[in-house]
């Protein structure tokens, strides 16, 4: 694979000079005119006839070289730590940014910088996942998912999209150079002190310093050491200084790991090249997750209709077993499913929530992310066989900075059933 992170930039930031010489990025969306018919299921059976595949790219996590390269006027696309917010100031709050059922602050997952060369307003643009991090709570929101034609369902999974024209109140309209130079135009809100993610529009009452995006997160803090260290701000002002994290960094307990997300076509992979003998253990490895357990997987779906669709999605992703996520914005776009059972239909896809324009499958995340957050396997840890993301189709400019979009929730047979 080449230099994926000089690639991966290289893909999402075009020279001024050569913008109207220049063929269409891979890393781009396609005009929002042909984005997206992969509303449904995307299974389909041996008698329909075949369409021509869409090119798939692949993200890939890799361990960032340098923090300051994700930063948000980079323009990073990233998983874990904490979000690189395209709007620094107008971020999501309220209702938004809890979980629909414990009502926790959700926890971030990674954000996509995926800009649409051919729609002005999506100059710059960046889808953002967050997940709350209890098994519970996505096995309800697995179940809740179809119950959207019923009203707005509780969600636990959310992914919300930010974009910007060139000419904005926050980054240079020039391209970043990547030498240092590059800085934002303004600072951006401030956000909590415990988790790093949310605007802090709570303050502490007694230092009038530290801020919070909820009262579990103060209390989490106060009791982790904001207790002793609110007396030093109250009596020294230049203390905050020093107790208070970085910009951009918290404790890396309160977050998931950080990686910079390179890229690669799917095509690059050549499916002679993974053994079958060995497909099943180089599918969706995880941690403390024994080899019988992807046999029993396999010999539950034996004589079953979803051993066809497990058999392809097994096939695919074992082309490059460390694939964490799936891109695609094109016409004929379409999921990978790894079961039959549980997919859409396209009556099941809603419109979009701002302009009513219909919404189409643009990336899908892969149970190999949990790999690399650490998620460890015991029976209450987070788990899923795909997190299917659809966004509106025309990528539409309403009044708001951050819209939140459409995620579909499929679970393996084994977790669907825990109590």
């Amino acid at each position: 694979m080449e230099s994926n992170a000089e690639k991966l930039r290289g893909l999402t930031i075009t020279s001024l000079d050569e913008e109207d010489d220049e063929p269409e990025l891979p890393h781009r969306s396609p005009p929002a005119s042909g984005g997206g018919g992969g509303g449904g299921a995307g299974y389909e059976d041996d008698d329909e006839e075949e369409e021509e595949e869409a090119e798939v790219t692949l993200g890939f996590l890799e361990k960032p070289k340098h923090p300051g390269l994700l930063l948000r006027h980079l323009f990073p696309s990233k998983a874990g730590g904490i979000p690189a917010w395209l709007d620094p100031v107008n971020l999501p709050s309220g209702n938004s940014r809890c979980c629909g059922f414990c009502g926790e602050p959700l926890q971030f997952v990674l954000q996509i910088y995926a800009p649409i060369e051919d729609n002005a307003a999506s100059f710059h643009r960046t889808l953002f996942m967050f997940m709350c991090p209890s098994m519970a709570c996505l096995l309800r929101d697995q179940h809740d998912q179809w119950k959207h034609r019923q009203g707005n369902p509780c969600r636990s999974v959310k992914v919300f999209r930010c974009q910007l024209p060139r000419s904005n109140a926050f980054y240079s309209s020039e391209p970043p150079k990547h030498n240092d130079s590059d800085k934002p135009l303004c600072p951006g809100a401030p956000v909590c002190h415990w988790c790093g993610t949310w605007k802090g529009d709570k303050i502490c009452s007694s230092c009038k310093k530290a801020r919070y995006c909820s009262e579990k997160h103060q209390t989490l803090h106060w009791r982790s050491g904001h207790k002793s260290d609110c007396l030093q701000l109250i009596s020294s002002s230049e203390a905050s200084s020093s107790i208070f994290p970085a910009v951009g960094k918290v404790p890396a307990s309160k977050s998931w790991p950080e990686y910079e997300i390179a890229i690669d076509y799917e095509g690059a992979f050549d499916s002679d090249s993974c053994d079958e003998s060995n497909s099943k253990s180089l599918v969706m490895q995880r941690p403390g997750k024994p080899d019988d357990m992807m046999q029993s997987w396999m010999d539950q779906f034996e004589a079953d209709a979803d051993n066809k669709c497990w058999a392809s999605f097994q096939e695919r992703v074992s082309r490059a077993p460390k694939q964490v996520l799936r891109y695609c914005r094109e016409e004929n776009a379409k999921p990978l499913w790894a079961l039959s059972a549980g997919c859409p239909s396209n009556a099941d896809i809603p419109s979009c929530s701002y302009c009513r324009g219909p919404l189409c499958y643009e990336f899908q995340i892969m149970p190999q992310l949990l790999y690399y957050f650490g998620v460890k396997n015991e029976p209450d840890s987070l788990d899923w066989a795909t997190i299917v993301v659809y966004t509106c189709k025309g990528s539409c400019d309403q009044n708001v900075s951050y819209k939140e979009e459409f995620a579909w929730v499929q679970l393996y047979p084994t977790t669907t059933t825990r109590s």
